[in-house]
């Protein structure tokens, strides 16, 4: 019995020496970021763009502003990465800003639509980015037509694999509330696609 005991440290030591580099490197990168380092920033950069893209992409429908608000994304976070808290993890911080920065573009959208609406009459001015399936299509419709809460939390928790509890941080909501928009989402999502309460 006491061999069994005296094994497992050494399994977890062996564990957690090899988590250590790649939590150390980020670290290291953060680190020199927010001593002003324009490559360090970079390279944290290239290690969560996709991730920042892809949210962004969910919630608007539309790829490339989805790929502008990013480009703010990362703008604003390179001008407040001061106020990062080193030792808190960045993609949810990365996604705060991304799911704000598409909310104020959006209000601004509806803004600049209600003044502009008697010009804009007669024009087409809808992009939809194309799709390769009949199915991604019915997806990306029924996530356009979730309010941009539960779009949100969808986007977070089902398609980008982030925590409810990380989701809710990211959105600024209670735990709870995200759950229910996750929920509520899901089965919109599922009536659109014919999948109904499966």
């Amino acid at each position: 019995m006491g061999r069994s005991f005296i094994s497992r440290p050494k399994i977890s030591a062996r564990l957690d020496n090899n988590d250590i580099p790649m939590i150390s490197a980020e670290h290291a990168l953060i680190a020199r970021a927010q001593s002003g380092s324009t490559e360090a920033f970079a390279g944290l950069v290239a290690a969560h763009q996709q991730v920042v893209r892809g949210f962004l992409r969910r919630l608007s429908g539309n790829h490339a502003d989805a790929d502008d608000l990013a480009q703010d994304v990362f703008l604003d976070a390179w001008v407040n990465f001061k106020h990062f808290k080193a030792d808190a993890p960045l993609r949810p911080w990365l996604c705060g800003i991304a799911y704000r920065k598409f909310l104020s573009d959006r209000r601004s959208e509806r803004r600049r639509a209600a003044r502009e609406q008697v010009a804009m009459e007669g024009q087409d001015v809808s992009i939809t980015p194309a799709l390769r399936s009949d199915q991604r299509l019915d997806i990306a419709r029924g996530l356009q037509s979730l309010p941009a809460d539960q779009r949100g939390a969808v986007a977070l928790c089902l398609a980008a694999d982030f925590s409810h509890a990380e989701a809710a941080e990211i959105l600024g909501i209670p735990l709870g509330t995200v759950k229910s928009h996750v929920q509520r989402g899901r089965d919109k999502l599922l009536a659109a696609l014919g999948g109904g309460n499966e």
